[in-house]
């Protein structure tokens, strides 16, 4: 069966076609543009007219492919921006004039079960329980599992939001920092009071704050899914990556050959809340995957 699973972040818009028969999973088309949906919301909880025009212009160039590939199913899950946006109505009736679909706003829970699925899917139980975190936009996951999840927390913690409310200059100043780790500490505590951390064997880390953090670690010329997936990347590793984002400028993290234009300004907050996830989880290393939510969605329309 062709499938398509559209994941529209508070950052980016992302596509992955895929044929899935039983457990063999196919990629056809892998798409990622960065539209900055969330641009404002953490602030003014609604979104931008422009951020809606810029995301309605991918999806038209999505819908565009999706009919050259003749898909069967289409899934299109739309996160935490599009939760806290008043005026989502707008965006919801745009993207279904395009596809002819109506987009699902998923609940947190909904993301960190789809997020679980999609990293852990090729994985052994050997390496289980897993603690899948999902760094996004707007909004961080935790999800604790084995073969199905055993708990999960959504906290507002994601690259984007956390550049809007703290890190509004780049470098930051040390003040901007600390009040950003007091933010984003309370947040993970709070994940913690629901999943426990401790219980998790193999800490897994989705989405491209983690991957870039990771082609930073292994200190790659240019971006390389295929040396990311499934790395292993040492805690200490991490903290120097972000404290190496923190003290760049804008111009210096947008020379980087592995750095997406689009992550350039939100890669500072999003390293931080990483580091912060290693620090109070305990974890030793994370293991980057390549797989996430995206992955998550298509598996979940292959079954239906």
């Amino acid at each position: 069966m062709r499938v398509a699973a559209i994941d529209c972040g508070t950052n980016s818009l992302r596509l992955l076609i895929a044929d899935i028969d039983g457990n063999n999973f196919r990629e056809v088309h892998r798409d990622m543009r960065v539209v900055r949906l969330g641009q404002g919301v953490d602030k003014n909880k609604a979104f931008a007219p422009e951020a809606i025009e810029r995301t309605l212009a991918v999806t038209a160039e999505y819908a565009a492919i999706l009919r050259s590939k003749g898909v069967e199913k289409i899934r299109f899950c739309a996160t935490s921006a599009t939760r806290d946006a008043t005026n989502r109505d707008l965006f919801i009736d745009g993207v279904r004039d395009i596809l002819g679909i109506t987009p699902e706003v998923i609940p947190g829970s909904e993301e960190a079960a789809l997020s679980f699925l999609g990293a852990t899917k090729e994985l052994g139980q050997e390496l289980s329980p897993f603690l899948v975190v999902d760094i996004g936009g707007g909004s961080t996951e935790f999800v604790l599992g084995s073969t199905d999840v055993t708990s999960a927390r959504s906290v507002n913690i994601g690259c984007v939001r956390m550049s809007e409310r703290h890190l509004t200059v780049q470098p930051p100043n040390a003040e901007q920092v600390a009040e950003a780790i007091v933010d984003i500490d309370a947040a993970i505590l709070d994940a913690r009071s629901h999943v426990d951390f401790s219980a998790a064997q193999t800490l897994i880390a989705v989405a491209g704050t983690a991957t870039t953090v990771a082609a930073a670690a292994l200190d790659l010329p240019d971006y390389d899914r295929y040396a990311i997936h499934l790395s292993r990347i040492p805690a200490a590793k991490v903290h120097e990556v972000a404290e190496m984002f923190a003290s760049m400028t804008r111009d210096e993290i947008a020379a980087l050959g592995y750095m997406h234009p689009g992550r350039v300004d939100v890669i500072t907050s999003g390293s931080l809340v990483l580091s912060r996830v290693m620090t109070l989880t305990g974890a030793k290393e994370f293991v980057a995957s390549e797989s996430d939510i995206l992955d998550g969605i298509a598996w979940g329309l292959a079954k239906i």
